[in-house]
């Protein structure tokens, strides 16, 4: 099992708050080139079709609901889900005074506790690939979504952020089985293999891919982005590798100004199938 795929990991070390997913969410805040950002994209076309009984699996700080929270509509019924007790306290100061308009759960996207047919809308961003059985967790999707319902489940492609792959593996902080993150995501529940994995349960299934790179001009993000996904013992364990990365980094931009990084991302929209006895 990959350690992004291990529930003790993502709990206790990647997970544990919401520190290393917001150095992630920082450079793309910061450094993206696309003006129209990630989620008032998402929420475009979550919104437009969702109905009224909401559930988000993964939800992690709420980033999606506090950055539109004035565009909720004011009958709907939000449950904000993730496998972390940390994630969703977070999920809860994010979202302040509004945090009385959500419901908040732990939640294994594996065992959903609620009966079927509970929710029109269930919402998956950037976190099927971490689910260890990946099946079970859209047979549970499939489950608990109505009739004409829809999943949206966001992800990356092999393509996403694959310079720091490869400056990686340069720097000698490739992973040992050579896999790099990118390529493990893709793999389990990628841009590239989502569709095949959601299609025992879902049909038709879009997909909407979102137009975007990254040109960064600071040294700083960029380390804080690379060091997000380390668990902190192997990080002082790389302390010279990691060192030797962020003076390329410094001398790259010192000569360039900037630094291009492709983004590969995009949300697919499924409609759960009618026979369900087939997929339980």
């Amino acid at each position: 099992m990959h350690q992004h795929n291990d529930p003790n990991y993502l709990i206790k070390d990647q997970y544990r708050d919401a520190s290393n997913l917001n150095a992630r969410i920082e450079i793309h805040r910061r450094f993206s080139i696309n003006p129209y950002g990630w989620t008032r994209w998402l929420f475009d076309i979550i919104g437009a079709a969702a109905g009224p009984d909401v559930l988000e699996l993964g939800c992690g700080p709420a980033g999606l609901w506090a950055q539109n929270l004035s565009r909720v509509p004011a009958d709907w019924r939000v449950t904000l889900t993730d496998f972390s007790p940390g994630m969703i306290a977070e999920a809860q100061r994010t979202l302040g005074a509004a945090a009385g308009r959500f419901r908040f759960e732990v939640v294994d996207a594996q065992r959903i506790p609620v009966d079927d047919d509970s929710f029109d809308t269930v919402i998956a961003n950037h976190m099927l690939y971490h689910v260890p059985d990946l099946d079970k967790a859209l047979a549970e999707i499939h489950r608990v979504l109505r009739p004409g319902g829809r999943l949206y489940a966001s992800t990356i492609g092999r393509e996403h952020m694959c310079e720091l792959d490869a400056w990686a593996r340069e720097y000698g902080m490739a992973p040992l089985d050579g896999i790099g993150l990118n390529e493990m995501v893709a793999g389990r529940f990628g841009l590239e293999t989502g569709a095949a994995k959601l299609a025992p349960w879902f049909q038709p299934i879009t997909l909407h891919r979102y137009e975007d790179a990254l040109r960064v001009t600071e040294a700083g993000p960029l380390m804080a982005y690379v060091l997000s996904s380390i668990p902190a013992s192997e990080a002082a364990l790389a302390a010279d590798k990691l060192a030797a990365y962020a003076r390329f980094v410094e001398n790259e931009l010192a000569e360039k100004g900037s630094l291009s990084i492709t983004k590969a991302s995009g949300l697919f929209e499924a409609a759960p199938k009618a026979l369900r006895k087939e997929c339980e």
